[in-house]
């Protein structure tokens, strides 16, 4: 990716469900140093923040910190069909899409919408949208009741947001790389069958199947390929 280096080290339709009781969000807490500086970071600097700062939230939890890591990796791949400053918020998002999972941060049982809270509490309003949108969270947060919640972040239909759903559904788990219809199997067999992530592929599939679609059109035209 042309304005992007490496640093990380290899470290609507639906029955609905009776609306959730959110905590309020408590994560800019005076004296807390998380994040510091990353709101002014742009560029390379936010790239690197944002690598950096998923692997010290993730890596506690083993396999999520490895799926993200090689998500931000294909991300900076993808990220040659892109304009400089849409490829650093795509690399960026890509690092942290997963973040609500960090201990600490999970509120709302939702990954993308607590990972959208804490971001925004760090003044990064697109990463923010990005990552509360990221792969059709849409249909999970509506069968968690929190699709209101969810609409406080207004969702980015652009290029780059189809780009961060090709990224995380071609990724598995543990950072290998996958089909859509792999990637479908391997949430239904770890979250198994009730689980709202594997309910919600049955709504989202469609959906995700256009955005890699689209996005792999974007790579062929670009001339971006493996």
């Amino acid at each position: 990716m042309r304005c992007v280096r490496q640093r990380v080290a290899n470290s609507p339709d639906s029955p609905r469900r009776p609306r959730s009781t959110v905590t309020p969000s408590r994560y800019a807490e005076p004296g807390s140093d998380l994040g510091e500086g990353s709101a002014t970071a742009t560029g390379e600097a936010l790239v690197d923040w944002a690598a950096e700062h998923a692997a010290e939230l993730l890596v506690p939890l083993g396999d999520r910190w490895l799926h993200c890591r090689a998500v931000g990796e294909r991300a900076r791949w993808v990220a040659g069909a892109f304009s400089q400053q849409d490829s650093v918020q795509l690399v960026a998002a890509a690092y942290l899409h997963d973040v609500g999972d960090a201990p600490g941060l999970q509120q709302t049982g939702c990954h993308a919408l607590d990972g959208a809270r804490y971001l925004r509490s760090l003044g990064h309003e697109r990463l923010a949208r990005l990552v509360a949108h990221h792969a059709e969270a849409r249909f999970e947060a509506q069968l968690r009741g929190l699709d209101r919640e969810l609409e406080g972040f207004p969702r980015e239909k652009s290029a780059v947001a189809d780009a961060l759903t090709y990224c995380d559904m071609t990724v598995g788990s543990a950072g290998e790389p996958m089909t859509l219809h792999e990637r479908a199997l391997d949430i239904a067999r770890r979250y198994g069958d009730e689980h709202a992530a594997t309910r919600s592929l049955a709504w989202s599939m469609p959906y995700l199947s256009l955005a890699l679609a689209r996005t792999e059109r974007r790579l062929r035209l670009r001339g971006v390929v493996p």
